[in-house]
């Protein structure tokens, strides 16, 4: 994962200690009641506390006031107020409110040990200041909060070692100093130690550990502003980094899909930084997720100038980039002079670019915006002093008004990494290859293919035997599919789609084991299964009291075989065995979109830019579905829980077991058997049985307003004067008070206008007259993303990211 630059740390092994046994008290500090040693505050959910430590084995008797996991028992402090002035008489020290607007640590003679300073980063007006309480929140964050509501200082704002989930670190300083995480000194003493993290001064796209002054260890160039790890086993989870901007200013933070509440990053004493995860199931310890430096040869510049830690070989080794060769090298030295070219380049002669593959880019290079990949290339090519570039689309919304990542590079070429499946290409200037040279390169090229082609060949000549061996028996099994009459175990085959044994299902599910199991519906159980060959993918095991049968099965089967489309789920294969029903889809790792809306941990990972990208995949499946397949289909159970999420948390539509194709020419359809989830029904099918296109039209609208306000379409905690969601949005929606349905966690952080205009798109997509919704087709311009809703009374809602026209 690119972010790997996210170093690690080491565990402090150390446990707090009082003089008292702690006196457990609420989650607030109140004016009138400040906090002493014996005395603590807990989050509401019991996570963290706050108040008085000792670091245990201490020599010196020093107290801080401090923030840790309550109940963890070693390497639980995550945040310290006093780290430079130590308190050593307790006895006498306070936390309080003083005069109800600022904290304060004092003791009794009158002397400040510390102070919160609630004007270092925000300006207030005289009414806004005056401290109500200050409360520990579940997040670990500690906030004080003015009267009127408005936070007035927060522990997050000053990070310490520690980086929680959610937790913003500043990596620009147009208006504020950057933020870095600092090290403890020693895993007794929490003041300032000589290690720190944090980002490049002058550019916000990479991350350093500096030992002192001097940089220690690099990380990887960002090449996306929304970084998504791989899936970790040992959290049956993924991490994911982003980058954002917050009042002018850029932050990254990281979060975990689940319970990530004692997951951390953390800067060590010893100059390591780690992502830890406390392990309380069995072995009661804090488990490395990823640490870096990782080893030696990967610290800052330890292969010198053109030189590279090669970290694919068994022991990370340093190499020189093709075409240099080693200054002075001997079989014991470390390359510490690094490399040179073995022929000088000549601006009369012509140049070529070399492309090295899975790199970590080097260091000292000049960022040059607004290029495409060509005009990057030839930036280069035209400046005989530019000795490599590379190049990358961030692919997310921009955060400085450019997607584009053009880097040149005008001197030496240090701090270069070679990494396995991750890194991205650098391109290298070379002189041009000579003959003889040239001859080589072609055979060792060309070698490799004649072999490989033989083999192919070869493998070719046997799958083609088999599959003459097969077709019959698998023409068979797919007429009595699409038939209706399958039901014998021993008919494998399908004609298109894969038919998988079941022996594969079982082996790659490891017998439908309990740890593998994904998720759980009214059709069944979804597990998680890897091939023998590493191919991951998800197996829908259609239960029998479903009430998906051998129709829907089939239904599904047929109609996915003839979607193709980068918002609908994928279907690998499928196996009927017994009365057992299996569909094996693709692995998307993130799950649904309701396993994120509708989490309060997780939802702060959707951001508007996330949520807006999933609104416009959505649409385009359903334009996919209604207007631009070969079929004219009605999904009619379009919901959260039916909206996958791959690894770029892009939406993909799945479960077509209750779906309907329509002639071209057919408006609508009627059922007796009213199928699908109550509250994402149009009226007129909950109630009659009509379905048609407008459908799923109610039923997207229904998603948009999920989407935008973070709440389901039931919910009961809207407000206690609105039945559901649509009633509540139509009336903020008349008062012109749309801020207030925004979901909370990204509110102050979205585009207001937009947002605005996807509720407005979103009612007009819920309405109770099936004739006044719209019906969708989509577009892509190159001056942004437009969603186009036309209805059938010729009225045109064009909805983009700057405006919304009526025509």
């Amino acid at each position: 994962m690119s972010f790997l630059s996210i170093h690690g740390i080491i565990l402090l092994a150390f446990t707090l200690s009082s003089l008292t046994p702690f006196c457990v008290s609420d989650s607030r500090l109140l004016p009138n009641k400040p906090l002493t040693v014996g005395s603590k505050l807990l989050s509401d959910d019991g996570t963290f506390a706050l108040g008085f430590f000792s670091p245990s084995n201490s020599i010196k008797t020093h107290y801080y006031v401090g923030i840790w996991y309550n109940n963890i028992p070693e390497d639980n402090v995550v945040w310290v107020a006093n780290r430079d002035t130590p308190i050593t008489d307790p006895s006498s020290t306070t936390l309080a409110l003083a005069n109800g607007s600022n904290l304060v640590v004092s003791n009794t003679k009158g002397q400040l040990i510390w102070v919160a300073n609630i004007n270092a980063t925000r300006n207030f007006s005289s009414e806004t200041i005056g401290g109500e309480e200050a409360i520990l929140d579940n997040s670990g964050n500690f906030i004080l909060r003015a009267s009127n509501g408005v936070i007035l200082w927060q522990s997050f704002d000053y990070p310490t070692d520690t980086l929680l989930p959610g937790m913003k670190l500043r990596v620009t300083h147009k208006s504020h100093a950057l933020q870095r995480l600092i090290s403890w000194k020693d895993p007794q003493d929490p003041s300032p130690g000589i290690y720190s993290y944090g980002a490049d001064p002058k550019e916000f796209l990479q991350r350093f550990i500096w030992n002192g002054s001097r940089p220690y260890r690099r990380s990887p160039v960002w090449n996306n502003y929304l970084v998504v790890g791989s899936y970790l086993d040992i959290i049956k989870s993924t991490i994911y980094m982003t980058v954002r901007r917050v009042d002018n200013e850029i932050f990254m933070s990281f979060g975990i899909p689940g319970d990530s509440s004692t997951t951390k990053i953390k800067m060590d004493y010893t100059g390591k930084i780690k992502i830890l995860v406390w392990n309380n199931s069995n072995m009661l310890e804090w488990n490395m997720l990823q640490a870096e430096p990782n080893h030696e040869c990967s610290t800052y510049g330890y292969c010198g100038p053109f030189g590279y830690c090669d970290s694919t070989e068994p022991i990370a080794t340093c190499k020189c980039l093709d075409g240099f060769k080693p200054i002075n090298y001997k079989d014991d030295d470390r390359f510490s002079r690094g490399c040179h070219r073995k022929d000088a380049l000549r601006c009369d002669q012509e140049n070529t670019f070399l492309t090295l593959m899975n790199m970590k880019i080097p260091d000292t290079f000049l960022y040059v915006k607004n290029k495409s990949f060509d005009e990057c290339t030839a930036e280069c090519t035209n400046n005989c002093s530019c000795t490599a570039y590379a190049y990358a689309n961030m692919s997310s919304t921009a955060i400085n008004g450019d997607d584009t990542r053009c880097l040149l590079w005008m001197g030496d070429l240090i701090d270069t990494e070679k990494l396995i499946g991750q890194g991205e290409n650098l391109y290298i200037r070379v002189n041009e290859l000579s003959d003889k040279n040239r001859r080589n390169m072609i055979l060792k090229i060309t070698l490799p293919i004649i072999i490989s082609s033989l083999l192919i060949l070869i493998c070719v000549w046997l799958v083609w035997i088999y599959k003459c061996q097969a077709k019959q028996r698998n023409k068979k099994i797919w007429k009595n599919l699409l038939s209706g009459s399958l039901s014998s175990s021993n008919e494998l085959g399908d004609g298109n789609i894969p038919f998988l044994t079941y022996q594969e299902i079982l082996l790659a599910t490891n017998n439908f084991c309990s740890s593998n199991m994904l998720g759980h519906g009214g059709f069944g159980n979804v597990y998680k299964g890897t091939f023998n060959y590493g191919k991951k993918i998800a197996v829908k095991r259609l239960s029998e009291c479903s009430g998906q049968g051998i129709l829907e099965f089939k239904n599904e089967v047929i109609l996915i075989a003839k979607l193709q489309h980068r918002n609908l789920v994928k279907l690998l294969g499928f196996c009927i065995h017994g009365d057992e029903k299996l569909l094996i889809y693709e692995y998307l790792p993130n799950t649904s979109l309701d396993a994120f809306l509708f989490n309060s941990v997780k939802k702060p990972l959707l951001d508007w830019s996330v949520r807006f990208k999933i609104i416009l995949g959505i649409a385009r499946g359903l334009l996919y579905l209604h207007q631009d397949s070969r079929l004219n289909i009605i999904h009619r159970d379009l919901k959260a829980s039916n909206i996958l999420l791959d690894e770029e948390m892009s939406p993909k539509i799945s479960d077509f077991g209750m779906a309907r194709i329509f002639d071209r020419n057919q408006q609508q359809g009627n059922t007796n058997r009213v199928v699908g989830t109550y509250g994402y029904m149009s009226p007129e099918y909950a109630l009659k049985g009509v379905f048609s296109v407008k459908s799923d039209v109610y039923s997207f609208g229904v998603l948009v307003l999920e989407i935008i306000s973070g709440s389901r379409i039931s919910s009961v905690d809207i407000s206690e004067d609105f039945p559901n969601l649509i009633a509540f949005a139509w009336s903020l929606w008349k008062d012109g008070n749309t801020k207030n349905f925004i979901d909370s966690s990204i509110v102050e952080s979205c585009i207001l206008d937009e947002a605005s205009q996807c509720i407005h798109i979103g009612l007009l997509c819920v309405q109770d007259n099936p004739n006044a919704r719209p019906l969708m087709s989509i577009g892509c311009i190159y001056s942004g993303e437009r969603l186009y809703i036309t209805s059938t009374s010729r009225t045109t809602y064009i909805f983009c990211r700057e405006e919304l026209w009526n025509l």
